[in-house]
C-alpha cells in the first residue's frame, strides 16, 4: 500500500530494479532440427546434454525400437568435446501447441490459476487418474505439477514441477520447485513474477520471420512451464492489521497434484532414421518447409549469436534439401560471423566422385564438406549408428577453441582427432584424400593407433586465398566479432579525437593478444584524419581501417633426406 505523505519526515522507499533486461543469446554453436519435444521455431539455449534432455528429449520410439535424432546426437557430441551452449531450434511438420494444467483448484472449487507447458506436441498431454501414485498416461518427456504447504495465514504456497512418469509412492522426481508464491500481483512473490509468463510466437513481416512476444509481462525463468493465466488475484492479501482478508483465504490453491491436457500436433513415429533418414522426401520425417522459418529466425543476428550453425540430416545431394542448404550458407554469409559444416552426399552413395560433384556446386569461405559418413555410439539406446559428418564436426571446432583458439586449424592428430567415431564408412586411401581435397572437401582419415582425423581445413572457396582455409575465416569471424561489439558502444558519441583515440585503446591491445597467441603475423589499426576527412564526418561518418596478415598453417610437411658420402663434414 502506498504511504500518504502528509507531514515532513524521511521516507524510505523500495524499488525493485532487479529485473533482467533482454540481451542477445549467445552460443557456441546452432544446431536447427527435429527432437522429441520442446518448443517449436523457438530458438532455446542449452547450457549442458542433461538440460537438452530435459527441454528436448534423447531417443523417440518408432515401431519396436527406438532411435534418436541427428540433432540429439549433434548436442551430445558437442559437449562431450568441450562444448559449453548451443541453440537449438526444434523443426516439425504440421502444427503443435502446448499443454495447459489441469484444474489448480481452491477450497472454492475455482480455479485458481493456470500453467502451460513450454514444449509443443500432444505427447505433452499427462491427463489421466493417478493410479498407484503413477500417471499412465505421464512419460519421460511430458509433465505434472503439484501444491504443497499451501498457507492461508501467509498467503503463499509453493509449486513443484515433476516429470510425467514419476510416482507418488515410489519416489517423486522434481525438476524444479518453487516456494513461497503468492496470488498477489503486488508482492515480490507474485507467481507470474517468479515463474515467468511470456507467451513467444513467429511474427511473419514480409520476407521476414522473428520471433516476437505474443503475450505476458514477465520473462520466463522456469524451463519448463510459465504462468498462462492467474484467475484468483488476491490484490493486497493483507488487511492495514497485517491478517489475511477473509475474502481471500479461499482463493489460496489447496494441495493437490494434477497434469497437462490440450496439447495438439503428432510427432510422427514412421521416420527413417540413421544412414536412412536422409535420402527421402522428408529428413527423419521433416519435409524441406518445416526448415525455412527456422532459419529465416536464425538471420536475426542482433538477437542470436553464435559461431557455428549446421542442419545435421540435410545433404547437399538430395535434390529436395538442397535450397535449405543453400539458404543456410546464405544466412552464415549474410550474418558473417558463423561458419557452416557442410554435408554432401548419402549413405547409400559413398563414392569419392559423387562427394566431389557436390561439392564443386559452392563457392563461399563461410562453409566447409567434410566426408565420409561415419559410426559413432548412439548412447541413449546403446548401439553403433552411421551418422554424417556435421554431427562430429562441431564438436572439432569446440574441442579446437577449449586447447587452442578459433584461428587454429580444426584438424590433424593435435586438435582433429574424433575420439567418438568408431570407424568411417569408407577407409581412404591417399589418392582418394588427394581427390577430396583437391576438389574442397576435408577428409576424414584413419590412421593406424590414432583413430580416425580430420585431415583438412579447406573451406569451400573456389579461389585461393587466405579465406579459402578454415581458421582464417573464424579468425575474421572472431575479429569482426569482437571489434564489432566495441564499435557499437560509439554510435551516437561525438566524431572527435578523444572517440578514435578510445577505439584504438581498446583494438591495438586486443589484436597485439592475437598475435601473440599466433593468429596473426601483423596488423595496423588506422582511424585518423587520414581517413575521417571534414566530409566524411560531414556525412556522420567514423571511418575505421585494419590491416591484418593472418597466420597461415603448415599442411605440407617437406622433409629433404640427403645422403651424403663417407667423409662429409656436417656444420
Amino acid at each position: 500500500m502506498a504511504e500518504s505523505i502528509l507531514s515532513p519526515g524521511v521516507f524510505a522507499r523500495e524499488n525493485d530494479l532487479s529485473f533482467t533486461t533482454e540481451v542477445a543469446v549467445e552460443a557456441g554453436a546452432a544446431i536447427i532440427g527435429p527432437t522429441v519435444k520442446g518448443p517449436v521455431e523457438i530458438p532455446t539455449l542449452v547450457t549442458s546434454y542433461s538440460d537438452y534432455k530435459n527441454r528436448f528429449g534423447d531417443k523417440i520410439k518408432s515401431g519396436s525400437q527406438y532411435y534418436s535424432y541427428f540433432t540429439s546426437l549433434a548436442v551430445e557430441n558437442y559437449f562431450n568435446n568441450g562444448g559449453t551452449s548451443v541453440l537449438v531450434t526444434r523443426v516439425v511438420s504440421g502444427s503443435y501447441t502446448s499443454a495447459v494444467s489441469t484444474a489448480v483448484s481452491n477450497s472454492l472449487d475455482q480455479t485458481a490459476f493456470v500453467l502451460e507447458t513450454l514444449s509443443e506436441g500432444e505427447d505433452q498431454n499427462s491427463i489421466s487418474t493417478e493410479v498407484s501414485g503413477t500417471l499412465p498416461s505421464g512419460s519421460i518427456d511430458n509433465l505434472r505439477w503439484e501444491i504443497v504447504g499451501a498457507d492461508t495465514g501467509s498467503g503463499t504456497f509453493n509449486l513443484l514441477i515433476r516429470r510425467g512418469d514419476d510416482s507418488s509412492l515410489r519416489g517423486k522426481i522434481i525438476l524444479e520447485t518453487w516456494a513461497n508464491l503468492s496470488l498477489d500481483p503486488n508482492q515480490n512473490n507474485y507467481i507470474s513474477k517468479v515463474i515467468g509468463d511470456y507467451k513467444f510466437g513467429k511474427i511473419t513481416d514480409g520476407n521476414d520471420v522473428t520471433i516476437g512476444l505474443v503475450t505476458g509481462s514477465y520473462p520466463n525463468v522456469s524451463r519448463y512451464v510459465r504462468v498462462k493465466s492467474v484467475n484468483t488475484l488476491t490484490l493486497d492479501y493483507f488487511d492495514n492489521a497485517g491478517d489475511p482478508k477473509p475474502e481471500y483465504t479461499a482463493s489460496i490453491p489447496i494441495n493437490a497434484s494434477g497434469s497437462f491436457e490440450n496439447a495438439t500436433g503428432v510427432l510422427s513415429t514412421s521416420s527413417t532414421f540413421y544412414q536412412n533418414g536422409t535420402s527421402g522426401t522428408e529428413a527423419q520425417g521433416i519435409p524441406a518447409g518445416g526448415y525455412t522459418d527456422a532459419i529465416k529466425i536464425l538471420r536475426n543476428k542482433d538477437q542470436y549469436n553464435f559461431n557455428i550453425i549446421t542442419v545435421p540430416g540435410l545433404v547437399k545431394a538430395n535434390s529436395t534439401f538442397s535450397s535449405v542448404i543453400t539458404d543456410v550458407v546464405n544466412l552464415a554469409q549474410d550474418r558473417g560471423d558463423c561458419f557452416f559444416p557442410v554435408d554432401l552426399t548419402n549413405w547409400a552413395n559413398p563414392t569419392v566422385s559423387s562427394a566431389v560433384i557436390q561439392a564443386q556446386t559452392f563457392d563461399t569461405n563461410y562453409a566447409a564438406a567434410y566426408w565420409p559418413w561415419v559410426q559413432i555410439p548412439d548412447n541413449a539406446i546403446g548401439q553403433n549408428v552411421w551418422v554424417p559428418a556435421s554431427v562430429v564436426i562441431p564438436g572439432v571446432y569446440a574441442f579446437n577453441d577449449q586447447q587452442a583458439a578459433p584461428w587454429f586449424a580444426p584438424a590433424g592428430i593435435n586438435r582433429g582427432g574424433l575420439g567418438s567415431v568408431i570407424r568411417t564408412q569408407i577407409n581412404l586411401n591417399k589418392n582418394q584424400r588427394d581427390t577430396l581435397y583437391n576438389g574442397k572437401i576435408n577428409p576424414l582419415a584413419t590412421f593406424p593407433g590414432q583413430g580416425v582425423t580430420v585431415f583438412g581445413q579447406k573451406t569451400l572457396q573456389k579461389k585461393a586465398s587466405a579465406l579459402d582455409r578454415v581458421n582464417v575465416r573464424r579468425l575474421l569471424i572472431e575479429l569482426k566479432g569482437f571489434i564489432g561489439s566495441q564499435s557499437r558502444r560509439l554510435v551516437f558519441e561525438q566524431n572527435t579525437t578523444r572517440t578514435r583515440n578510445q577505439f584504438l585503446s581498446i583494438v591495438n591491445p586486443y589484436l597485439e593478444s592475437v598475435q601473440q597467441r599466433q593468429g596473426l603475423f601483423a596488423f595496423k589499426v588506422v582511424m585518423d584524419d587520414s581517413n575521417n576527412t571534414p566530409d566524411v564526418i560531414d556525412r556522420n561518418e567514423l571511418v575505421g581501417q585494419i590491416y591484418l596478415q593472418p597466420t597461415r598453417t603448415a599442411e605440407y610437411i617437406i622433409l629433404d633426406f640427403n645422403i651424403q658420402p663417407t667423409g662429409t663434414t656436417f656444420e
